[in-house]
């Protein structure tokens, strides 16, 4: 059976959560958020989901911080 939860969004439309991200696709294991326009050392309290998340880095950096571990994403 297929799954039919999957709700995809035009970011110009899409709706924004509690810490400024635009929801542009979700799903029961993976969703798709965007931040834009983030402000340098805008820290972010640790959250925790029953999915993943993903994204993709346009432009600046951002450090992730997951596993214990500190990622730096940059663009690409």
């Amino acid at each position: 059976m297929s799954d039919t939860s999957v709700k995809k969004v035009s970011s110009t439309h899409s709706p924004k959560g509690q810490l400024g991200q635009k929801y542009l696709a979700s799903g029961k294991n993976v969703s798709m958020r965007l931040w834009e326009d983030e402000l340098p050392n805008d820290s972010k309290p640790p959250v925790q989901r029953d999915y993943e998340t993903v994204g993709y880095v346009i432009k600046g950096r951002a450090e992730l911080h997951i596993e214990g571990q500190m990622v730096l994403l940059e663009p690409g």
